[in-house]
């Protein structure tokens, strides 16, 4: 609760001290007044145990948890087995974005671990190293949803019957207007027919930039709620022989 939101109303168990120490670890110049505000302790917040949480409580309301038992509900009315792998998931999201991938390419072609036809639905907060572009070239526009799917078209490597969707519960990815985008089998061929390099923009963490064009950007607006990242794969049609020679 302390973290949600920065936590406006709870106990806050950090300190002006841990703040300094992440300025002077990471060479983060601020405002000299703001400096010697957090060295004077004038901007220290009340901490756990201060009567003044006397008699208070914290409910959550809405939790990652209900998001993808929602979605998996609505798949399996659908007729459509879903599989809930974690609402707790971390990490690079261009890495996490491989490892959803591989698990939907060995659905795809062997039926292993889940059976054809499924969704796969995973929750939690990935991250976003940005990077200086190897070429020089400006960064790019976009959030950690859409960078999932950059990487996922990528390692998913246009096997058939496979279809994704990531985005930030919120509505908004990164501080763009878009909450993540979609990927499809031809993803990267529309791209290719385009003249868009997916590995290019990804490494300038363009992934606004790579789906715009294609039309595969999803953009909500504002949904008035934040359970963290969304992300959901639909693996549709077995593979014959020749789709998995193609595939390799």
């Amino acid at each position: 609760p302390a973290i949600i939101a920065s936590g406006p109303t709870v106990p806050d168990p950090s300190s002006c001290a841990d703040a300094l120490a992440i300025l002077e670890r990471y060479a983060i110049a601020i405002p000299e007044p703001v400096r010697a505000a957090l060295h004077s302790g004038a901007l220290e917040t009340p901490k756990p145990g201060d009567p003044r949480f006397a008699g208070h409580q914290v409910q959550l309301i809405a939790a990652p948890q209900q998001s993808l038992q929602a979605a998996a509900a609505a798949a399996r009315d659908a007729g459509i087995a879903c599989h809930v792998l974690s609402d707790e998931m971390e990490g690079e999201s261009r890495e996490v974005a491989k490892v959803h991938a591989a698990l939907a390419r060995a659905v795809a072609l062997h039926g292993q671990p889940f059976a054809r036809p499924c969704v796969i639905l995973s929750g939690g907060e990935t991250t976003v190293t940005v990077r200086k572009p190897a070429d020089g070239a400006a960064r790019g526009r976009g959030g950690r949803a859409g960078e999932f799917c950059l990487g996922l078209a990528q390692a998913l490597q246009a096997v058939p019957g496979i279809w994704a969707l990531a985005a930030d519960t919120d509505g908004i990815d990164g501080v763009e207007d878009n909450a993540g985008a979609v990927v499809t089998p031809d993803t990267l061929g529309r791209a290719a027919a385009l003249q868009l390099k997916p590995a290019a923009y990804q490494d300038r963490n363009d992934s606004y930039g790579f789906f715009g064009p294609l039309g595969d950007l999803v953009v909500t607006g504002p949904t008035h709620t934040n359970v963290n990242d969304f992300r959901a794969l639909l693996v549709l049609q077995p593979m014959d022989a020749a789709m998995k020679k193609a595939a390799g």
